[in-house]
Parts: C-alpha cells; structure tokens; sequence
C-alpha cells in the first residue's frame, strides 16, 4: 500500500477539470494505455493569453489522477511562458509529495504539458534529436536527461521510478547508466556570490521593478514590498492581483521563480495583508 498524503487522495477521489475542452489552444496525448498510464490535456487561453481553462483525461493510478488534477489547478491563470517553468517538482510539492516509485506520474504531466504548449506555439511534435532509448516505454534520452537534470537521479532506478524507462525488459538499462553519466559529467553552473543583506535587498527591489511588476501592471494587477526578512520576501498585492483566484500561483510560480533565478535559489515569498 502506498502512504499517499491527504492531498493526494482528494484529488484521485475528486479530481478537478475532468474533461476535454472544445476547439483548445493546446493539446498533447503522452504515455500509453498499454504501459499503463496515458493523459491526454487540452487547455484554452483567454483574450490576455493566460490559461483560462485546463482540462485531462488520463488512464492510470491515484498518483496518475491526482498528478494531472494538480496540473491543471495550479497552470490556470498562468501565461504559457510561466506554464513552461512549472516541474514535476511543483506537481508533487502542490500534492503534498509523491512516493518516489509514483514520481512518474508527476513527470508525465510536466511532458504533457511542454507537448500541449508546443501544440500551441506550433513546434513540431517529437523533441528535435530526440532517440527513443526505452522501447517498452517510448522515452527518449532528452526526456531522461531532463528527468536527471531536474531531480538528482543517480541510478537506473531512480530514473524508472521518475520516467519509467528501464522498467520493462530492462534492455535499455547499460544506455541509461551512460545518460546518468553524462549528465553528471557537465559542468556545474557557477554559484553566484554571496550577497551582503543590503545588496541582497537592492537586487530584490531591483528584481520586482524591472522584472516583474511590469508583467503583473500588463494584466491591471501590483504587488508592493512590505519587508524582507532573510530569504523570505513578505509582498501585499494591488490592483487585479488582489481579487485573482490564482494569485498565490503567481506569487510561488512567477514571483518566487524570477526571485530565486535572478537573486538566490533560497528566496521564498509569502503574502500578507497590508
């Protein structure tokens, strides 16, 4: 029996946005019903070009429902810019986490929703170079070498728990251990240098004016600065963002994201009433 959270369960008891949307602006079919879990998400823009609608359908199990469920909560209100930043991390933190033999389940809603999106923007359907290194499964090595990249997978194992691969004839087992070093041969991104909380607090108001609030001014919404303590950002927001039914999305998927990209990866933002 697998220890699923609270959240998990409610969203496979009462799974949101069941469906499919007529004449959508995207839409993307992964996985297979033969190898036992398939989603297929369509979703629609609004006259801004936010997701106004998100809809799956999926075959598989609890995690599989609950994973694309939280999918289409947490990208309504989003652009399709912001949408392509959300992780299979961000699912399975959304669901309060995910047993790591289920993080697959996260991992095929984050690979519908880049398929939906270049649905949309009209890029062609099969990952440029892409090769398909498990047969059973269909996945290839640029869906591996992400799967690694993003969540620190060491082992084959770790890899089949997150994508599948290797989890049928076991054939593609040696070609993953390479991928698997491969990726943890590349060079690491230099850390930026450690800020002063003066230069730190520059760069964060720096951040929100140049980076930010002009996106959020574009849809009539604001945020403002109330304090900054440490890491953590305490924001009010203004105009349309105050009333937004997706608000915190924005804040943790859009605000935070810029932060943590442009500042420090420790950067946490919270809203408060002022």
């Amino acid at each position: 029996m697998w220890d699923y959270t609270d959240k998990v369960k409610e969203h496979f008891l009462n799974p949101r946005n069941v469906g499919e949307i007529e004449n959508p602006d995207g839409v993307a079919e992964v996985g297979s019903m033969a190898c036992g879990d398939a989603l297929k998400l369509t979703f629609k823009l609004d006259e801004n070009k936010r997701i106004s609608d998100a809809k799956f359908k999926t075959f598989g199990c609890a995690s599989a429902i609950a994973s694309s469920s939280a999918l289409t909560e947490i990208i309504k209100g989003m652009t399709v810019e912001e949408a392509l930043k959300v992780t299979n991390q961000d699912i399975a933190k959304y669901l309060g986490g995910l047993p790591d033999e289920k993080m697959h389940c996260s991992v095929l809603g984050k690979q519908a929703l880049e398929k939906a999106i270049e649905n949309y923007q009209g890029a062609p359907p099969i990952e440029a170079g892409a090769k398909i290194i498990c047969e059973c499964f269909g996945v290839t090595d640029k869906e591996i070498e992400r799967a690694v990249r993003e969540n620190n997978l060491t082992t084959v194992e770790d890899v089949t728990n997150y994508t599948k691969a290797g989890g049928g004839c076991g054939l593609c087992h040696d070609a993953i251990a390479q991928i698997i070093e491969q990726v943890k041969a590349e060079p690491k991104k230099e850390e930026k240098p450690r800020l002063t909380n003066l230069q730190k607090i520059k760069l964060i108001e720096e951040t929100i004016d140049r980076e930010i609030r002009p996106s959020l001014r574009q849809d009539g919404g604001d945020i403002d600065i109330i304090d900054i303590i440490g890491d953590r950002v305490l924001v009010a927001t203004r105009g349309a963002c105050a009333t937004c039914k997706a608000a915190d999305i924005t804040l943790k998927h859009f605000v935070e994201h810029r932060l943590r990209e442009m500042v420090s990866p420790q950067i946490t933002v919270e809203e408060v009433s002022k």
